[in-house]
């Protein structure tokens, strides 16, 4: 009973949240300009484009298992170690102008 529930509920959420981040990855990786991935030294960006294709093949048309988790594997490094060196790279990473020592509420002027 238990493992019937978990089968028919907790599975199915979690192949579709792996299938959401593998997408988000995609988009993320196919926006990025090619020139960027060499400036942030990472690998090109055919390779994470092609990676996380067939990580959108895998997920969405087959079921197997340990292919999936691969593929998540995937995903998480490119958002978490690729996307971020990307962004400081192609400067996005702050939105308005302003200095380092700024923070969320203004500049930092050294309790003056």
């Amino acid at each position: 009973m238990l493992m019937q529930g978990f089968n028919n509920g907790v599975l199915p959420l979690l192949g579709y949240a792996m299938l959401a981040l593998a997408l988000v990855a995609f988009v993320f990786a196919a926006m990025a300009r090619e020139d960027a991935y060499r400036a942030a030294e990472k690998q090109t960006k055919t390779f994470w484009c092609v990676i996380l294709g067939v990580t959108l093949l895998v997920d969405f048309f087959l079921g197997m298992l340990f292919l999936q988790i691969a593929g998540l594997v995937a995903s998480i490094v490119f958002m978490v170690d690729v996307r971020p060196a990307l962004k400081q790279v192609s400067g996005g990473g702050r939105r308005r102008g302003g200095s380092s020592s700024d923070g969320p509420y203004g500049p930092y002027n050294g309790g003056r």
